[in-house]
């Protein structure tokens, strides 16, 4: 009976890689700022950094387009990330940081053509949302990052403004502005990083306005026109394939 439960437990979870992928990224956020200031940290970030990777190209493997690409994206900015890590250099860090803005966005743009493959929603496609968001926030992030490293002192804060905005910091950046909530305290100074601001802050309100409300559309019009229903099948299959 526990192996049974058990089972169903790993069935579950096997069915919804977007609801995995999102509750790691959720997850970095409370750690990420636990691993800036040590060593250990910077290593363990690096290894978080990893597993997120590996999840996002969990969830996109059954998206359109080369999963080969999405691969040696993964593993070039692993690579390249940790390389840094144990001998730092500007070139390896500024290399990182592109491969795994590229990485993220591939990814992202991969979760969106799954969203917009068909006209029925799954559960899995409802975590997408949200994951495809966190993957656009990572995205930015990692470009604000080789911003930063290209122009120093482009990124400004109340606190030490003179000093190198942390990842943490960025991230924050790019949370507020693809939230459009506004509330970030670190400000864009010069003319290039308020250009991708504003490119960042476009594709929020893009995000929310077409995959959003797509999805909040087509759930409430099959509530309409077949009643209420649990967005589950009783069957074991993957969400992935109930579309085909």
């Amino acid at each position: 009976m526990v192996e049974t439960r058990n089972l169903a437990v790993v069935r579950t979870v096997v069915r919804h890689p977007s609801a995995i992928l999102l509750g790691v990224q959720l997850l970095g956020v409370l750690l990420y700022p636990y691993m800036e200031r040590t060593l250990f940290g910077k290593v363990a970030f690096e290894a978080f950094g990893a597993l997120v990777l590996a999840l996002a190209i969990w969830a996109v493997r059954d998206s359109p387009g080369p999963t080969w690409l999405a691969i040696s994206l993964a593993v070039v900015a692993s690579g390249l990330s940790i390389t840094n890590a144990v001998h730092p250099v500007g070139a390896l860090n500024l290399a990182a940081n592109t491969a795994h803005a590229l990485f993220y966005f591939w990814a992202a743009a991969s979760l969106m053509v799954y969203m917009l493959a068909d006209f029925s929603v799954t559960t899995d496609e409802l975590y997408a949302v949200g994951a495809t968001f966190t993957l656009l926030a990572w995205g930015f992030a990692y470009v604000f990052s080789v911003l930063q490293q290209l122009q120093p002192g482009c990124f400004i804060a109340a606190v030490n403004p003179d000093a190198p905005r942390s990842w943490m910091e960025l991230l924050f950046l790019s949370f507020t502005n693809l939230s459009s909530t506004g509330l970030s305290d670190v400000v864009p100074v010069t003319a290039q990083a308020r250009a991708v601001v504003m490119i960042e802050q476009l594709a929020g309100l893009g995000y929310v306005a077409l995959f959003v409300s797509r999805l909040v559309g087509l759930t409430v019009s099959r509530q309409i026109v077949s009643g209420p229903a649990s967005p589950e099948p009783d069957g074991g299959g993957s969400d992935r394939a109930e579309r085909g």
